[in-house]
């Protein structure tokens, strides 16, 4: 068990935030973490997975313990559907690839999203229709009080709009260790209707989409709006698209007349946070080395060098101002840390 003493959270954090932590290790094996997680010397420990949907705003003095279990396997299959265990410290886009390589069909639409699949049920991530609770069977995790594994299936993980129970009454309780998927063989059920999958599809001038022609698309729309974040440092989508009543949104629309909104229930109307914030002047803004992506307004992001602290600044900018026009509470859906 090899911990390291001062390491820069650079290489490990999407936003590429130079915080450092006090101590580090990188677990690959399931009995090292339970070890791990015992030792006394290290009282305080911080939980790192991909590092995908977090901006660090300040030094980690604990000890950082970087889930990094590693293996796919197929658990079993029919002839319509394929069970696949992937373990929570593999990439999540490369899992896709392994996926769209072997022909299952189901998680296309949430190609290269950044992060692990463990951090994925947590946020119940999501992208064009689909969410990660549309094709999760169960998933493993580690009580971090009895060391015990227990398995959640879809419903016990209580997902919602990039929610679930591990970010709610089961926060800081649990390591996911493994995910399983249920995914089809065959008779894939394709996902086109959602955002500008189809008009990407028809420049290809595809027709007959497979799985793999679906994934390409999404690819192709990501690229086009989303920076990388190994070129830019990003956490991708910063905020939550804020849910309002049906009448606050007829009410916004006498105002704002062009103001997008997309139709939950009799009662309910989602708003994308995006268009607030372009609307609000953000898009395109930059402060010194950080700011607001000039594709993406719902994408704050570090050019070499900015701090946590001053993205955290620039977030709350952005919520007051929204707040101010609209009248409209934008919540992050990146953990500051």
């Amino acid at each position: 068990m090899i911990i390291h003493k001062n390491i820069s959270l650079k290489p490990y954090n999407t936003f590429g935030i130079d915080v450092k932590a006090s101590s580090f290790i990188s677990i690959s094996d399931v009995e090292e973490l339970k070890e791990v997680l015992d030792s006394k010397e290290y009282p305080d420990k911080f939980i790192l997975g991909g590092g995908s949907n977090m901006l660090l705003t300040k030094d980690v003095d604990a000890l950082v313990i970087h889930v990094n279990l590693k293996g796919i396997e197929i658990l079993k299959d029919n002839s319509e559907h394929v069970w696949v265990k992937a373990n929570a410290g593999e990439v999540w886009h490369e899992f896709v690839l392994f996926c769209l390589k072997n022909n299952l069909g189901g998680i296309e639409n949430l190609s290269l999203i950044p992060g692990n699949v463990g951090t994925a049920p947590i946020q119940n991530i999501g992208a064009y229709g689909v969410e990660l609770k549309d094709v999760m069977e169960s998933c493993e995790a580690l009580n971090i009080k009895t060391k015990e594994i227990r398995s959640f299936s879809n419903a016990e993980c209580q997902f919602g709009y990039r929610n679930s129970i591990f970010k709610t009454q089961e926060k800081g309780n649990f390591i996911i260790t493994s995910v399983t998927f249920k995914l089809t063989k065959r008779n894939h059920v394709l996902h086109t209707e959602y955002g500008a999958i189809t008009q990407e599809l028809d420049s290809l001038e595809i027709q007959n989409p497979t799985i793999q022609d679906v994934s390409r698309a999404v690819i192709n729309i990501r690229e086009s709006k989303l920076p990388n974040p190994k070129e830019i440092g990003n956490s991708g989508s910063f905020f939550k698209n804020p849910v309002v009543s049906s009448k606050a949104f007829e009410k916004l629309k006498e105002n704002f007349p062009d103001i997008p909104g997309y139709v939950l229930s009799d009662s309910e109307v989602k708003v994308p946070a995006g268009w607030l914030i372009e609307t609000a002047g953000f898009k395109g803004k930059t402060f010194k080395n950080y700011g607001v992506h000039t594709k993406q307004a719902l994408v704050l992001v570090n050019y070499g060098g900015a701090s946590g602290q001053e993205i955290y600044q620039l977030s709350k900018l952005i919520q007051t101002t929204v707040r101010r026009i609209f009248d409209i509470s934008i919540e992050a859906e990146v953990n500051i840390i």
